[in-house]
C-alpha cells in the first residue's frame, strides 16, 4: 500500500457552548459541594465537603496562546475508606461560556505528577491534578516517597503514583463537572502525556479505560524494570570494553551517522526519516578514522579537543546501538535506533590525569538503588563487579516487583476500546532517552493480545480504528533534535483525537511542522505505524508512506533473557 502526502491541516473542533451562567454563579463552595457525589457511590473514595474551597482567577494565560481565560480554581480533598490518609485535589474549571464539555488530564514526567493544569483551556476543557497523598501538588517526586525506610516500600505510595491517584482524580471529575455546570451532556475525558507523563497516560487507559473517550500519548516510559535499567547499560558498554569516549568523538560518530543515513529515505535534508534503512544499510565501521574538534566547555567541564574517531570509540556506540544481551548472548532488551544521541553514555573528564571516564547515569544509577537494592540513596557508588547479567538481574526484580504498578505494559485494552476511545502515539524516532523500539513493542503487543486470530490485514485495520501509532522523524525524547533540527514535529495534537472522538474524523496521518532549514513552514502528514516514508527522488516536496517488511522487520524483537513474556 502507498499513500502520498505533501501538507496536512487538522480540522478544527467545534462544539457547542453553554452560557446559561456566569464564572461568579458557579464558582461558589456550596456550588461545588452541591455538585460532589455523594458518598458510597464512588468505592473506596470518602469526599471530605468540608474541605472544599474556591477562587476565581481572572485574565489568566495558556500556553501558545494570547487569549485570556476566567476559571474557578477549586480545591478539595477524599480520604480511602477506612483510612485515615488524606489526598488533596486541584481543578481548574473554565468559564462556562468556555467550556466545552471536556476533561483533560495531563501527565508529569521522571517520578512526578503534573502540576501545571492551564493548557487545557486553550481546548475548551477542565483539568485538575492530584497530590497522591504524598504532596505531589507541592513537587514532591515519588522517588523521594517510594521508602519508608531501607529496605521497606511504601506501596500507598507506589500504587497511587503508578495508576491510582489519576484514576480517583477523573473518577470525581466526571460527576463533579456535570453538578458544577449542571448539564446531562456526556463529559468527554481525555489524557496528555509524553515521557512519563505518556506512561501515566497508558496506566489510566489500561486501568480505567471506561472513564476516558481519547488519549494522546508521546514516549510512554513504560517497562520501569528494563526501561531504568537499561539507562545503565551505556555505562557498562564502556566500562566492558575499557574505553571512554570524549563527548566531542561520540558526537562526531552521531553527526557522521545522521550525514551518511540521511539520503536513505529520498530526500537529503539532515534528517533520518527512516533509520531502519540506516540499520539495514549503514556500518559504523566507515567512521574510524574521521577527524573531530570541539572547543573547550563554557564551564570548565571539558578541554578543547581534536583527534579522529577510534576503532575503540565505534566499537562503544556499535555495543550500545546493539542493546543488552546476556553474556550467552541473549537479548534482554531493546536500544536506542542508530542516529540517535549517546546521552546515556556522556562520559566524565578528569583533569588531573587529562582522561575521560566513567560517569555513572543517574535515572538508571537511582532506579537501581531506591527500586532494586531499597536503598535510600540517588546513585550507585561504582560498577564494580556489575556484568550484563547483573542488569539483567536487576531488570527481573524490577519486572516482577513492579509488575502490577510500575511496569504499565498491560496489552488488554479491550475496555478502552470498546467504550470507543481513541488513541494517538507517538515517539521520537532517535529518541535518546526511551527506545522508540519500546513503542512500537508495546504496539505490536496490543495487536497480537486482541487480535490474534486476525490475519495481518484484519487485525491492521481493527487497530487504525482506535490505535494509531507515528514515529517521528529525526525527533529527540518529547521534542525537538538540536542534532536534526530540519525534522518535522507534531502539532494539533489533541485536536486530533477530540475530531477522531466527537465527530468521527480519524487522522490519516499526523501533522507535523517544520521550523526551521529549506524546508520551513513544510507540514508533514506522518505515515501511521507499521507504513514507513520514503522521499519521491523526484519531487522533495513529496513522500509515499510504504510496505518495507524487511525495514520493519527490524523492529521486531523477543526478549528470552526473561521467563515471563515482555509486552
Amino acid at each position: 500500500m502507498r499513500r502520498s502526502f505533501h501538507i496536512a491541516a487538522s480540522a478544527l473542533a467545534v462544539a457547542t457552548i453553554a452560557t446559561a451562567a456566569t464564572i461568579e454563579d458557579l464558582c461558589t463552595v456550596s456550588n461545588v459541594q452541591a455538585a460532589l457525589p455523594v458518598n458510597g457511590t464512588l468505592l473506596g473514595i470518602d469526599l471530605i465537603p468540608s474541605s472544599v474551597t474556591t477562587a476565581i482567577v481572572y485574565n489568566a494565560t495558556a500556553e501558545e496562546t494570547t487569549k485570556l481565560y476566567d476559571y474557578c480554581n477549586v480545591t478539595l480533598s477524599y480520604a480511602h475508606t477506612g483510612t485515615t490518609d488524606i489526598v488533596k485535589l486541584n481543578y481548574i474549571l473554565p468559564s462556562p461560556d468556555v467550556f466545552l464539555n471536556r476533561f483533560l488530564v495531563t501527565g508529569g514526567f521522571a517520578y512526578q505528577l503534573n502540576t501545571d493544569f492551564l493548557g487545557s483551556l486553550v481546548y475548551g476543557a477542565a483539568t485538575g491534578g492530584t497530590d497522591g497523598g504524598y504532596g505531589a501538588l507541592e513537587g514532591t517526586s515519588f522517588s523521594s516517597v517510594l521508602l519508608k525506610g531501607n529496605g521497606s516500600i511504601n506501596w500507598d505510595n507506589t500504587y497511587m503514583f503508578a495508576y491510582q491517584a489519576l484514576g480517583e482524580l477523573t473518577m470525581v471529575a466526571k460527576p463533579l463537572l456535570q453538578g458544577f455546570y449542571a448539564t446531562s451532556d456526556k463529559i468527554y475525558t481525555y489524557f496528555e502525556g509524553c515521557s512519563d507523563g505518556g506512561r501515566q497516560g497508558l496506566s489510566q487507559i489500561q486501568r480505567y479505560g471506561d472513564l476516558y473517550d481519547g488519549a494522546i500519548l508521546g514516549a510512554p516510559a513504560i517497562r520501569y524494570g528494563q526501561l531504568q535499567v537499561s539507562h545503565l547499560y551505556s555505562n557498562l558498554v564502556e566500562k566492558t570494553l575499557d574505553y571512554y569516549p570524549s563527548a566531542c568523538e561520540l558526537a562526531k560518530i552521531v553527526n557522521a551517522t545522521i550525514d551518511a543515513c540521511d539520503p536513505l529515505d529520498g530526500r537529503t535534508d539532515g534528517v533520518i526519516s527512516r533509520s531502519d534503512l540506516c540499520m539495514l544499510n549503514f556500518n559504523l565501521t566507515s567512521i574510524v578514522g574521521e577527524s573531530y574538534s570541539c572547543a573547550a566547555a563554557s564551564d570548565g567541564s571539558s578541554p578543547a579537543v581534536e583527534g579522529s574517531v577510534s576503532a575503540e570509540g565505534v566499537a562503544v556506540a556499535q555495543g550500545i546501538y546493539d542493546g543488552l544481551h546476556t553474556l550467552d548472548g541473549d537479548r534482554a532488551y531493546v536500544s536506542y535506533q542508530v542516529g540517535s544521541a549517546f546521552s546515556d553514555a556522556a562520559t566524565l573528564y578528569n583533569s588531573d590525569s587529562d582522561s575521560w571516564g566513567l560517569n555513572i547515569n543517574r535515572k538508571g544509577g537511582e532506579y537501581v538503588a531506591k527500586f532494586v537494592e531499597l536503598l535510600n540513596i540517588d546513585n550507585l557508588p561504582d560498577l564494580d563487579n556489575v556484568t550484563y547479567d547483573t542488569l539483567v538481574d536487576w531488570m527481573t526484580t524490577g519486572f516482577e516487583r513492579y509488575a502490577d504498578s510500575l511496569q504499565t505494559s498491560l496489552p488488554d485494552l479491550t475496555k478502552f476500546q470498546s467504550h470507543g476511545g481513541k488513541m494517538i502515539n507517538y515517539h521520537g524516532e532517535s529518541d535518546p532517552s526511551i527506545p522508540t523500539a519500546s513503542t512500537i513493542r508495546y504496539w505490536q503487543s496490543v495487536r497480537s493480545i486482541m487480535y490474534p486470530n486476525e490475519s495481518e490485514e484484519d487485525s491492521l485495520a481493527a487497530m487504525s480504528e482506535w490505535y494509531r501509532l507515528y514515529l517521528v522523524p529525526g525527533a529527540d525524547h518529547c521534542k525537538r533534535n538540536t542534532l536534526q533540527p530540519w525534522g518535522p514535529y507534531p502539532v494539533g495534537i489533541v485536536y486530533a483525537v477530540i475530531n477522531w472522538v466527537e465527530f468521527g474524523i480519524a487522522p490519516e496521518a499526523l501533522n507535523a511542522t517544520i521550523n526551521y532549514g529549506p524546508y520551513a513552514g513544510e507540514v508533514q502528514g506522518l505515515c501511521a505505524w507499521p507504513t514507513r516514508p520514503l522521499w519521491r527522488s523526484d519531487d522533495n516536496s513529496t513522500f509515499d508512506c510504504v510496505d518495507d517488511s524487511a525495514s520493519v522487520a527490524t523492529w521486531d524483537y523477543s526478549f528470552p533473557a526473561f521467563k515471563l513474556p515482555v509486552y
